[in-house]
């Protein structure tokens, strides 16, 4: 390697070849395309994949180990099927190459502990995700301003997130879609996880969780297409997530109250935020009594203690993709901080865990102390009632 890192992209589908196309085309300039791998050469569109590579001027591999043992790959973005994530991960760590893997970080705790105790044995190895929601410019700002103090403590987060609407064709184009042995669940799995991450990266990994899923709620699936979940972060902060891909107006509203400050984020693009003069605690101490008895009938002006700015953002599509990519490469070559680290990839997929097993058994989850052995006999129960996918070690 001297000023680039030769990326090879394993699964040419929508996302493996957006990423191909941005490195190609150098929007990630400390990496360079050096090869693409295409698992299936008798799949249909094997020849659309060929036809990929040879438009890009890289070889095409059919095999992922060969292509790793190639000597023709510094590094590899990993678009698999979800399952295989750590696996593939880990086929590549094992050999020196790095690793930047699409989310999740895997299904289910067991499989993604495993993926990174691979990892801690290389420590030369880079293993990143590809966390791209953390390079939208709001999200930038907002962890700044709350890693900064500015807001005070958290009390309170929702996210109502229900803009994920898919159609029945989009469940049936693959018999895998939103099962539990082909992709390990529904819109936890497939649509959200780039919010949970975001929501724990923002307030803290959350401590405890129950929920109530709805299982084909809507849609003829397995899998969950309706949660509704309620946790327990650190400092006693409360949170409500929402979600479901059965809504066809949607919503994407993200609310933080802390002590000196209300955030509101609307469709990840618009942020208001309500600073106030001093901690809400402090104001209502300070309110004489003649004041208080105004509030009920909202004659008091409580506008006084805060005040409003509202600041709109944009992110062209493949942008934050983009700065993802060049983060990994430029971690790899001089050491540049990750921008999402694989340890962080557990906690996400820990806690869509939480949520399926708190629905499966009615009980509160202490995620500090979260069983992954329970989690997956509970889900090999499911995928042999399914009956059509292998069970999971």
């Amino acid at each position: 390697m001297n000023d680039q890192v030769r990326l090879g992209v394993v699964g040419v589908g929508v996302q493996g070849r957006l990423y191909a196309e941005l490195v190609s085309t150098g929007r990630a300039p400390s990496l360079r395309l050096s090869a693409l791998c295409s698992a299936n050469p008798k799949s249909r569109s094997h020849q659309d994949h060929a036809a990929t590579a040879a438009g890009l001027g890289v070889p095409l591999f059919t095999d992922y180990i060969e292509m790793l043992d190639s000597g023709e790959v510094d590094a590899v973005v990993i678009t698999v099927p979800h399952f295989e994530h750590p696996r593939f991960a880990a086929e590549a760590i094992e050999r020196g190459v790095h690793v930047l893997l699409e989310k999740p970080a895997g299904i289910y705790g067991k499989q993604v502990t495993r993926m990174l105790d691979v990892a801690a044995e290389h420590p030369q190895t880079t293993l990143a995700m590809m966390f791209n929601q953390r390079a939208n410019p709001l999200f930038v700002d907002l962890k700044s301003m709350i890693d900064s103090g500015e807001f005070g403590a958290l009390r309170r987060t929702s996210w109502l997130l229900t803009h994920w609407w898919r159609p029945d064709a989009y469940y049936a184009s693959s018999s895998w879609r939103a099962s539990w042995g082909g992709e390990g669940g529904g819109v936890l799995v497939n649509q959200a996880p780039h919010q949970l991450d975001l929501w724990q990266w923002l307030c803290g990994a959350p401590l405890r969780c129950f929920a109530r899923l709805r299982f084909g709620f809507r849609r003829d699936i397995p899998a969950e297409d309706e949660v509704s979940a309620s946790l327990e972060f650190p400092g006693e902060a409360s949170g409500v997530f929402v979600t479901c891909t059965n809504d066809l107006v949607g919503t994407d509203r993200l609310e933080l109250s802390f002590d000196k400050a209300r955030v509101l984020v609307e469709d990840s693009l618009r942020m208001t935020i309500h600073r106030f003069v001093d901690d809400e605690r402090e104001i209502a101490r300070s309110i004489s009594a003649e004041d208080a008895a105004l509030v009920p009938s909202g004659a008091f002006d409580r506008s006084v203690f805060f005040s409003s700015e509202t600041r709109e953002y944009t992110s062209a599509w493949g942008e934050q993709h983009s700065l993802l990519l060049d983060n990994f490469g430029k971690h790899i070559l001089d050491g540049t901080p990750l921008i999402a680290p694989a340890e962080e990839g557990l906690t996400s997929v820990r806690l869509a865990n939480a949520m399926h097993l708190s629905a499966w058994t009615g009980q509160d989850i202490d995620l500090t102390t979260f069983d992954d052995d329970l989690y997956l006999a509970e889900l090999n129960k499911l995928i042999e009632a399914e009956g059509r996918f292998p069970t999971r070690a």
